[in-house]
């Protein structure tokens, strides 16, 4: 497994917000769900994504833009028209003075806005769980991702478009994958543009050597690496693989391969009931003890106190 196609496994909605928002302007929300990603696929007409303390970026038909949370932003027809609703955590919708307004903008089956005959469309979709979307993916990508229309296949959208509007048995477990694979479909598009300003591991993919090591790597982390074997693998040595690896990937190897290990440590407590022990096992600690111990100075937290933000969600 390379490490791109490791990054992207991460995905997996579980009950994913999701709707198809008809607006006609003036119109403005405010999203304040803090949910830690939200994808916004403009269909007709255009909006305006104000992140706080950032610039205003326009969405035209086509294009898709991923928020990464929990931070505040704004979505509207024009950047200069105040927020008429605001959005908060559990999708709970009210008015900037806080009167419940949900069942007044709720359109029919996933439906929602402000006029069913509205000028503006889009698709959106919410991860509303930490869970769900692994710290990797997160910190892998910018506060606001924006993929014009014209740079990827969008086909995915019009599926999800027929999709949305379904009120069929087994309806959520397909809209749910069909978020998966639209928000993998964009990232894999957005990473490989040049003006990406992807992560290095990213960058350092493509090269001969130390791309070899680092699908070695992203293959087996609980194996026992060595720098002295990943060079014999990559067919240089070791100096050169060190040098060479800290040079593009940003940091040594070793240090690599423990961030590896305890990101995947992070993935396993939130989304799975094993064991310490086992997760030890998993990602390449021989005990729990000595996991617990390096994920308290990567994390801050033991790994008990980081599994119990998976059921608190404001942890």
């Amino acid at each position: 497994m390379d490490a791109l196609a490791d990054l992207l496994d991460g995905p997996r909605a579980r009950g994913a917000f999701l709707l198809r928002a008809t607006l006609s302007p003036p119109w403005s929300v405010r999203i304040q769900d803090e949910a830690p990603l939200c994808l916004i696929a403009m269909v007709r007409d255009e909006a305006w994504i104000v992140p706080d303390g950032d610039r205003a970026v326009r969405l035209g038909p086509g294009d898709v833009a991923v928020v990464r949370g929990p931070s505040h932003y704004t979505v509207a027809d024009d950047p200069a028209t105040t927020p008429r609703v605001v959005i908060h955590p559990g999708q709970v919708c009210t008015t900037p003075d806080g009167r419940v307004v949900s069942a007044e903008m709720a359109l029919g089956t996933r439906g929602w806005g402000n006029d069913p005959g509205g000028s503006a469309v889009m698709l959106v979709g919410a991860y509303p769980m930490r869970g769900a979307v692994t710290g990797r993916l997160l910190a892998a990508l910018p506060a606001l991702l924006l993929l014009r229309g014209d740079s990827w296949d969008g086909s995915l959208v019009t599926l999800l478009g027929r999709e949305i509007v379904k009120d069929e048995p087994g309806q959520e477990v397909v809209l749910d994958r069909l978020l998966d694979l639209l928000l993998i479909a964009v990232l894999r598009a957005w990473f490989s543009r040049p003006d990406a300003r992807a992560p290095g591991w990213y960058r350092a993919h493509g090269d001969p050597v130390v791309g070899q090591a680092l699908r070695t790597l992203h293959a087996d982390p609980a194996h026992p690496w060595t720098v002295a074997e990943l060079a014999r693998r990559a067919g240089v040595s070791r100096a050169a693989l060190a040098q060479r690896f800290a040079r593009l990937v940003g940091e040594p190897p070793m240090a690599y391969l423990t961030g590896l290990r305890l990101a995947r440590a992070a993935d396993l407590l939130r989304e799975t009931d094993a064991t310490l022990e086992a997760v030890a096992r998993q990602v390449g600690y021989g005990t729990a003890f000595a996991l617990s111990s390096a994920f308290k100075r990567e994390h801050g937290v033991s790994p008990q106190r980081y599994r119990e933000g998976r059921r608190d969600p404001d942890a």
